[in-house]
């Protein structure tokens, strides 16, 4: 169970609202660092990426004003930086510096689930630390899963429910996730719930055992493919990261870790950068000395066909290019690298798939 978004079970369900009449006006006001000043922020729309709207800041601060037919889970950007998650509806709304959010009805639903989640997530982090801790964590899972299937299922058709289904959903494998869009099916109508199946499909695909499948990107003039460091008859360990990603960049110590032990051995080290800025990733390439080669401005190329739904994702390729380990961490891949490297290594570290 995921404590990050555990809520307060025994709090008010979210009740369902109505989708907005067409030409219902509302506003929003962002508070921005005086440093945005004369740069352009974006209203875009979560689920899709489609821009909305643009301004620019002025004076510390966004301003949106139009119509929105339908109520729908929004977020501003400047300059690549996200300011929160939000439900854009009619009436005044007001986004603080930190992403605190005022106005609209369900906002102020969205906002007492979220309070409610954090205080279940106090009361977990309050759990002694004992022999009782397992069993008390699995009455606050069960307790969890109550909670959100019913909040799920009063806002159904409203985006409180897409967006505490796409919180669960991304915790699921491919049967749970098609029996839970059988159970809410308005949620087949969100673009990211696609490209999660879609994901889970490919991810599917590309477990170990099987082939690689191959990709090509190009960043400025300079035009690599997976295959040109994947199959050459060495063992590969690729890398899906981001600068902005932190848990990716602390992994970068064991990705040294295993340079340094199996120098000698016929082993590789390839970067993927995805989802992120060109420039972002050769900063950070510099900035941690990652001297390993690096595929820049992938994107959601290799995300989509190898179903990465979160990162650091890195896979263990054979010489031949078959995946013998991927989304392991820290120990546990190193371990799947010193069994592959090592055939007379306890079989028990080798990863065991589902």
């Amino acid at each position: 169970m995921n404590r990050k978004y555990l809520p307060l079970v025994g709090a008010v369900l979210l009740t369902a609202c109505s989708a907005a009449a067409a030409g219902d006006d509302y506003k929003v006001t962002v508070a921005m660092p005086q440093t945005a000043n004369g740069q352009t922020a974006f209203l875009v729309n979560f689920d899709n990426g489609d821009k909305i709207d643009s301004v620019m800041v002025e004076n510390g601060h966004a301003l949106f004003k139009g119509s929105v037919s339908q109520p729908l889970l929004a977020r501003v950007v400047v300059e690549g930086q996200r300011y929160g998650n939000f439900i854009l509806e009619p009436g005044d709304i007001s986004i603080q510096r930190g992403g605190a959010v005022t106005g609209g009805d369900l906002n102020l639903s969205l906002e007492k689930a979220m309070k409610g989640i954090e205080a279940l997530q106090a009361k977990a982090a309050k759990l002694p630390q004992d022999s009782t801790f397992a069993d008390n964590m699995a009455i606050l899972e069960n307790e969890y899963n109550i909670y959100m299937d019913s909040v799920i299922a009063a806002n159904a058709t409203n985006p409180i429910g897409y967006m505490f289904f796409l919180q669960q959903a991304y915790e699921y494998d491919l049967p749970r996730l098609n029996k839970a869009l059988a159970q809410y099916p308005s949620m087949k109508g969100y673009q990211r719930t696609a490209k999660l199946v879609s994901a889970l499909e490919q991810k599917q695909k590309t477990q170990p055992g099987n082939k690689f499948i191959d990709f090509t990107v190009t960043n400025d003039t300079i035009t690599q493919s997976l295959s040109d460091y994947v199959g050459k008859g060495r063992y590969t360990l690729v890398d899906f990261w981001a600068s902005w990603c932190g848990p990716c960049i602390r992994e970068t110590r064991v990705l040294k870790k295993i340079r340094d032990e199996f120098k000698d051995k016929p082993l590789d080290i390839l970067g993927v950068a995805v989802w992120d800025e060109p420039a972002n990733t050769e900063a950070a390439i510099k900035r941690h000395d990652l001297p390993w080669p690096q595929i820049i401005n992938a994107q959601s190329i290799p995300t989509d066909l190898y179903g990465i739904s979160g990162i650091p994702c890195i896979i263990l390729f054979g010489p031949d290019g078959t995946i013998i380990s991927r989304d392991l961490q820290g120990e546990e891949l190193i371990e799947s690298v010193r069994s592959a490297l090592n055939p007379t290594a306890d079989p028990a570290a080798v990863q065991k798939q589902p």
